[in-house]
Order: C-alpha cells, then structure tokens, then sequence
C-alpha cells in the first residue's frame, strides 16, 4: 500500500479546511463592518455602480439602489466624479468601490483606507 495516497487525501483536507476557513473569516470581517462600521445612503437616482477599482473606468461588479443603505469599510482617493474624488469601499456582500459623491454618510466620515 503506498503512502502518497493518504497523504494527499490528508493534504486535500488540510487545504480545503484552509479555504473554508479564510472563507469564513472574511465573512466575519465583513460582517463586524457592516454592524459596527461606517454606513451611508445611496442619493443617484438610477442607482448607484459599484466597481472593482476607485475609478470611473473599472469593471462594474454591482450596484446599489436609490436609497438603500451601505456598509463602509474606508476611504481613498480615485476619479474625479462631480468635482470629488472620494471613493468608498463597501462591505455590502462583496468589496466593491463606489463614488462618494452619491452616497450621503450616516454619522461620521469613513477612515482613510
């Protein structure tokens, strides 16, 4: 009987316990942000683009409808959109950036990425 199939069963599982667990934590990232973090409210009207990069330009992953509201992780600075370059990382069931120029704050003003 060899011993490289076992191992590599065992390796599997190890890896695969590895992935769940990475899974599993930045759910829990992402959920302590969505309770205790920053939030604002969607003010576009058609909704607002959520991207894969702080700028106008990148991969539309999302969107967020007029009104809802947002999870905040932090801020940086991207594309000018309206005169602002402010741009939001949302925790909103993925990390996706979105303008801040559409989105107003609900209490204080998110932390510098």
């Amino acid at each position: 009987m060899s011993l490289r199939s076992p191992l590599a069963a065992l390796g599997l599982c190890v890896a695969t316990g590895a992935v769940a667990a990475l899974a599993t934590a930045r759910t829990a990232v992402a959920e302590e942000f969505a309770d205790n973090g920053y939030k604002g409210r969607v003010t576009a009207r058609s909704g607002l683009l959520l991207r894969d990069r702080p700028t106008r330009g990148s991969r539309i992953v999302g969107t967020a409808p007029y009104g809802s509201i947002v999870h905040i992780f932090c801020r940086t600075s991207g594309d000018r959109v309206n005169g602002n370059d402010h741009w939001y990382l949302l925790t909103d069931g993925s990390w996706a950036w979105a303008s801040a120029y559409y989105i107003d704050n609900i209490g204080a003003v998110p932390r510098w990425c």
